[in-house]
């Protein structure tokens, strides 16, 4: 039976450079809009509750003189019907009335408290009882017995409402100012806590775009570094994802092509020797009359022969050498070590060279001087600064070598009591195969000590210097190394 196919899976696409900053964008933003609509909506709300408050201040204000005013009215109209028995003054009592009674409605309205409630209930009802009383009287045509001082009583109870409608107002105000007080107080609450969500929403945009960025960077500075044996990966955007893969690409290419060249150096350098050591030891074998004797114009061209075949093939071990220490410079780990150490080895590695020549090394240094460098990388370096210092020194001279704390610093100096530099040549000496003045051609090296320990220096942190010599005893070339100490 056959088996059934299976489903692909759909890959996830990552979201574009583009919409990572738009996400990040409104990460930052987003609660300071929310923070901006609720101090909006917050101000609203008091600027409402304000407006009701003036509102019913107000109009409690305006119905409670109202009331006393009625009141006063309704007990001048009743005092005519008694005394000028004028029933048809009850008709505009009773317009009156109405009035009043609307007014009491509206009062009632207000947000008073149960006992000014109840004081309003009493003057409606004390009006009713009297308003029936006056007008039976006024039928009868009879006096009403207590009729002033019920409308006295009345109008007492229309200006305790007066000072009610004060007292609301009182409790309003009061009001107004606590709830603006809680409203300011949560607003700040609210900002602080959104600008608190705004600056996460901001961190965490800066890392959704920093590590990606962080990952190109150390890619590039692997590639730029000769580094091509770790492969690039880059997780994040798609855009740089898909950049990723082209240094993935470029990283295999360059690779590709370091391989290509030294298979070629090698292939050349081995092709080249063969013939060289032909060529020598045909050279050799014609010096030494082997073949029969030379005449002197022979034997001159036999040395001109031999000379420049040992020149071709120093020539094409300075080239290898060169390739070695381009390897070298990609593969530095730093770890924090005593820079004492390194110097040791160094002082160790050129003892044998300096008693040959009869010459010495003073060493002056602390008891630690810790730094963050390759301790390998770090005694290349100072092994071939004190191989110099020894080469160029006088027989039977001596080198120094300081090392010290200097501004926060691990300094190093190496002195000598050779014929120093020459100003024209200070600026070439770092440069790759220099092989000094023509004066010392005996002496020259390779071309590539001083240009290997620059840059292992500097791929330390640190930096290589030619100093002016300030030492009498020691009037040679003096060069200074300076690293970055460790903070205790």
């Amino acid at each position: 039976m056959p088996s059934r196919p299976s489903v692909p899976r759909r890959r996830l696409v990552a979201p574009s450079f583009r919409t990572l900053l738009t996400v990040a964008f409104l990460l930052a933003a987003l609660p300071l809009v929310g923070a901006l609509v609720e101090s909006v909506t917050g101000l609203e709300r008091l600027s409402g509750e304000a407006r009701q408050a003036v509102t019913q201040a107000a109009a409690g204000a305006r119905a409670s003189r109202q009331l006393a005013d009625q009141a006063l009215t309704l007990e001048r109209i009743a005092r005519q019907v008694e005394i000028l028995a004028d029933a048809s003054l009850i008709d505009d009592y009773s317009t009156v009335r109405q009035r009043f009674k609307a007014t009491s409605s509206e009062l009632a309205l207000l947000p008073l408290s149960e006992d000014q409630l109840a004081t309003l209930n009493r003057a409606v009802e004390s009006e009713e009882a009297l308003f029936a009383r006056l007008s039976g009287a006024a039928r009868e045509g009879t006096r009403m017995a207590g009729l002033a001082e019920g409308y006295r009583s009345l109008s007492d109870s229309a200006t305790r409402l007066l000072a009610a409608s004060n007292e609301i107002n009182d409790r309003e105000v009061t009001r107004l100012a606590t709830l603006a007080a809680d409203t300011e107080r949560q607003l700040w609450w609210r900002l602080t806590a959104m600008i608190g969500l705004s600056l996460t929403g901001a961190v965490l945009a800066s890392w959704l775009v920093a590590r990606p960025l962080k990952a190109l960077d150390r890619a590039v500075r692997r590639l730029g570094e000769g580094d091509f044996s770790r492969p690039v990966a880059v997780s994040g955007p798609a855009d740089f994802e898909e950049l990723g893969r082209r240094l993935e690409w470029t990283r295999q290419r360059l690779a590709d092509l370091e391989d290509q060249k030294q298979r070629l150096l090698r292939h050349v350098s081995h092709e080249l020797k063969t013939p060289l050591t032909a060529l020598r030891e045909g050279a050799a074998l014609l010096k030494e009359g082997a073949l029969g004797d030379l005449s002197p114009a022979q034997g001159e061209v036999v040395g001109i022969l031999d000379d420049q075949a040992r020149q071709l093939q120093a020539l094409i071990e300075r080239f290898l050498d060169y390739q070695r220490a381009l390897q070298d410079l990609g593969r530095v780990e730093l770890i924090p070590l005593d820079l004492a150490e390194p110097l040791r080895t160094a002082v160790d590695a050129q003892r044998l060279a300096a008693q040959a020549r009869g010459v010495g090394i003073a060493v002056a240094a602390p008891a630690a001087l810790r730094v963050r460098g390759d301790a390998d990388k770090l005694a290349t370096v100072m092994d071939n600064l004190l191989s110099n210092a020894v080469k160029y020194s006088p027989e039977g001279g001596q080198v120094a070598v300081w090392l010290a704390a200097e501004d926060g610093a691990a300094v190093l100096e190496v002195c000598d009591q050779g014929p120093g530099i020459a100003p024209e040549a200070r600026d070439q000496v770092f440069q790759w195969f220099y092989r000094g003045a023509p004066g010392h051609s005996a002496l020259a090296g390779s071309g590539l000590g001083l240009a290997i320990a620059r840059e292992l220096a500097e791929a330390q942190g640190g930096r290589l210097t030619l100093e002016d010599g300030a030492d009498p005893d020691y009037p040679g070339a003096a060069f200074r190394l300076t690293l970055p100490l460790l903070a205790d």
